[in-house]
């Protein structure tokens, strides 16, 4: 089992920044990539984010590159998304995503294994 925990969502003004946490424990050997997923009210779960967890190699969905990064700390076990310059269309629920597959970097959901709760992030205007 693998146990995932969002945290850092909140209400921020357009332009503003919020950092995002994601913090992982159990059976996390194995581990290829932790990702971030959103899903705003009426769309479908869409990919943010991911990095590879030994290498830290990093992969963006188009919407969000140049404005969010994607960070590790491996001796914590956590997973950061700083993201800048929001836009009212960055509102969703924010979810952290763990993968033990060799796809990761596919953005894919079907290749992630273990999903946090998720957390709240509001842009207004």
């Amino acid at each position: 089992q693998v146990v995932l925990v969002e945290s850092g969502g909140g209400l921020v003004q357009a332009g503003g920044s919020l950092r995002l946490s994601c913090a992982a424990s159990g059976r996390t050997f194995s581990t290829y990539a932790v990702g971030w997923f959103r899903q705003a009210p009426g769309k479908e779960r869409e990919f943010v984010a991911a990095i590879s967890w030994s290498g830290g190699n990093t992969n963006y969905a188009d919407s969000v590159k140049g404005r969010f990064t994607i960070s590790r700390d491996n001796a914590k076990n956590t997973v950061y998304l700083e993201m800048n310059s929001l836009k009212p269309d960055d509102t969703a629920v924010y979810y952290c995503a763990l993968s033990k597959s060799p796809a990761w970097d596919r953005g894919l959901r079907n290749f992630y294994n273990y999903w946090g709760q998720g957390t709240q992030v509001t842009v207004s205007s």
